[in-house]
């Protein structure tokens, strides 16, 4: 029997930082994205405000400054082996943000079986998201239920890897779950949890919760 890895974006898989900080460096503006996402960890604004913002502040933004930003991020380490050992093991590997697509969508060269993002108008952004395609945190419980359905799999042979308040619903779903440099909110959900910048120790670590043997 198969199994699926799913794996958060921000501050998970990209290293203490997000998809909109790092393309508010390489865009400018850098002080109204941290307000921005400031007012969103307060609790001011959801997911559909902060993305509403995100398109009043990058009317033009263009498509090279979004792969300058994916290129320049700082990827956690091992990421690239820990994706191509899940492929290899005949397994399934899938990334959940509610970070824009078309930042997120860079890492299906990876052979993940799939990306799932919050829909964002095609580039520059001139248009205003439709709420709709703007996901929640309780989008990613749904978002596996179906990918596991499709797989003919239970979520007993899935694992998530997150690491803030956005992953806490999905990891009070999910029996395995990994916390990666993580908040003490969501750390105090699972048993396993890692600090550090190599992936291939939480991943470890998720395949001994799959064997039973965690």
């Amino acid at each position: 029997m198969t199994r699926l890895h799913v794996f958060d974006l921000d501050g998970t898989l990209l290293r203490g930082t997000t998809a909109g900080l790092e393309i508010a460096r390489v865009l400018g503006g850098l002080a109204d994205l941290e307000s921005l996402e400031a007012d969103f960890a307060r609790g001011t604004l959801d997911t559909r405000g902060f993305a509403a913002g995100l398109c009043r502040l990058w009317h033009d933004l263009e498509e090279a400054v979004v792969t300058e930003a994916f290129a320049a991020a700082p990827w956690i380490g091992g990421m690239e082996e820990v994706f191509s050992d899940i492929a290899g093991r005949g397994e399934h590997a899938i990334v959940i943000t509610m970070s824009p697509d078309f930042f997120a969508r860079g890492l299906l060269v990876h052979g993940l079986r799939e990306v799932v993002a919050s829909r964002f108008p095609a580039l520059p952004l001139r248009e205003v998201a439709d709420p709709a395609g703007i996901l929640t945190p309780a989008d990613k419980v749904t978002a596996v239920d179906r990918v596991l359905a499709g797989l003919s799999l239970s979520r007993r042979d899935c694992v998530a890897y997150g690491d803030s308040g956005s992953d806490i619903p999905l990891f009070q779903a999910l029996p395995h779950t990994v916390a990666v440099n993580a908040t003490p909110a969501l750390r105090a959900l699972t048993a396993e949890h890692y600090d550090g910048d190599d992936l291939r120790v939480p991943y470890a670590r998720a395949q001994r919760l799959l064997d039973g043997r965690g």
